[in-house]
């Protein structure tokens, strides 16, 4: 097990009157992918929002490399180098599909080898680069909001749901980009409900039920443990090969 690069620490998130988090404990080691399981409304998305800023934590720490971030303001936190992929595919719908990338580079402009390396993960990206992002289907959009997390080197990946939708091969371009990503010095948090793609890709597992995390561990020992896999989820990841 790597040293974490973020760790949860009895964290509570209210929105509104609603007690969503309460009190997570969520350890993301550096480097692989971490995979964040649960039921809908189990508090999944509200984890990354809070990570992110975008949520205020009412309680608890969220510490990025040793620093309590809960109370930055989101862009000092993307200036950590955490980039957020959230599942809503959140694009400049105005803009090109190249303006989009390039906001996205906060270091200067886009590097040409980097943005190679992208689209050859995202071939459709090339011939729709001059179009507006707003002009393409959920999946274009999807790999838009990727690339752009992925058009600089990040410390810190948070997606949520990426495979939501897509078609199969778009799926496969995913799975390809993530296992490359992996080989680099990106950590990724991961919230995934097509346990095919976990199951090849997760190093490590979190499980929430009710805006609290029940189970962490190697994804390995969970997707080998069907009745582990019945009692945390109510399904075996057999059963969605």
């Amino acid at each position: 097990m790597h040293d974490p690069i973020l760790q949860l620490s009895a964290v509570h998130t209210h929105i509104g009157e609603y007690h969503i988090l309460q009190g997570v404990d969520l350890t993301v080691p550096r480097g692989g992918l971490s995979v964040l399981l649960g039921r809908n409304g189990a508090g999944k998305t509200t984890t990354l929002r809070t990570i992110m800023g975008l949520w205020k934590a009412s309680a608890g720490t969220v510490r990025f490399e040793g620093r309590d971030i809960a109370a930055l303001a989101t862009p000092d936190i993307a200036q950590l180098g955490i980039a957020y992929v959230p599942e809503s595919m959140a694009v400049f719908s105005d803009l090109t599909v190249r303006e989009n990338l390039y906001l996205a580079a906060r270091n200067g402009p886009l590097q040409e080898a980097r943005v190679e390396w992208i689209f050859g993960f995202f071939p459709a990206l090339r011939k729709f680069w001059h179009y507006p992002a707003g002009n393409l289907s959920g999946g274009q959009k999807q790999m838009v909001a990727i690339a752009r997390a992925m058009v600089e080197p990040r410390k810190l990946l948070l997606i949520d749901e990426p495979t939501k939708g897509l078609a199969p091969a778009i799926i496969q371009s995913l799975i390809a980009a993530f296992a490359e990503l992996k080989q680099t010095d990106t950590t990724i948090l991961l919230v995934e409900q097509n346990f095919s793609v976990v199951k090849h890709l997760g190093d490590t597992v979190s499980v929430m039920d009710d805006g609290k995390v029940v189970h962490a561990g190697a994804m390995r020992a969970l997707v080998e443990d069907d009745k582990l896999q019945q009692r945390l989820l109510g399904l075996s990841l057999s059963a969605h090969q």
